[in-house]
């Protein structure tokens, strides 16, 4: 079996396990291995691997999901004005001509929203931001490949991360699901991070979306620290120490 084959395997075992324990509660090794159709021995060696990804905690004889992030349609009705407020402004950034990196996330897609008309190329894993443009004929529409996480609605995965190696965008909007007193860029879901680290590599300039909530928001997994970022749009990072470290790394901040 080709190494290839491999990762799309695992990676598929991976979003059942997480799915079954996000479901059921906690799970045996036993359960899951019957459930999966593999030996107890690749079920633990998954849990071994999810757990130092922060997905899940090891407990005797199997495992118990950790918070992740809300799925899409939980979270797409939240502070949905505060959001189309960033996402008008960094609308107003790009120019016709252009390309942009649209993350996954809501307030990404509150951005999709606004970029209608405009002649610019959208390159995205965000399933609500293609189906959001697709009908626009004046937008050129990239959809990166991917492993489909349904309640999330989004692409991941090692083929995500090889498209993006080929591309070059000018402009990355990235959301983010905290920032960290010191500015660093957090996320809740390890799976989505490599995605992310790839769209930033790939982006001339990384504008990043954060909403108040967002400061210091939650995340254990660390995206980027803030000298990978030239702005920031947001309703206020509250306190002085985020500030400061955004300033001092050369990050423009834009208050709506």
């Amino acid at each position: 079996m080709t190494s290839t084959v491999q990762r799309v395997l695992a990676e598929r075992r991976h979003q059942l396990i997480l799915r079954a324990l996000r479901n059921g509660g906690p799970a045996a090794v036993t359960d899951l291995s019957e459930q999966l159709g593999v030996s107890p021995a690749t079920v633990r060696r998954d849990l071994l691997k999810l757990e130092e990804e922060g997905l899940l905690t090891r407990v005797h004889g199997g495992a118990v999901a950790e918070e992740g992030d809300q799925p899409f349609a939980e979270v797409a009705e939240v502070r949905v004005a505060e959001k189309d407020a960033i996402a008008e402004r960094a609308a107003a950034m790009v120019e016709d001509g252009q390309s942009v990196l649209l993350d996954i996330g809501t307030t990404a897609y509150r951005l999709a929203r606004q970029l209608h008309g405009r002649r610019i190329t959208v390159i995205t894993s965000n399933l609500v931001v293609y189906e959001e443009l697709v009908d626009d004929e004046g937008i050129e529409l990239v959809l990166l490949g991917g492993m489909v996480r349904r309640e999330y609605r989004s692409l991941v995965g090692f083929l995500t991360e090889d498209n993006l190696r080929q591309l070059h965008a000018d402009w990355l909007f990235l959301g983010t699901s905290g920032v960290r007193p010191g500015g660093q860029v957090m996320d809740t879901t390890v799976v989505e991070v490599p995605v992310k680290r790839a769209m930033i590599k790939a982006a001339e300039r990384v504008v990043l979306l954060a909403d108040r909530a967002k400061f210091p928001g939650t995340g254990m997994a660390k995206v980027c620290g803030p000298e990978e970022l030239d702005v920031v749009v947001t309703n206020g990072p509250a306190d002085a120490g985020t500030r400061s470290a955004l300033e001092e790394a050369g990050v423009r901040v834009v208050l709506t």
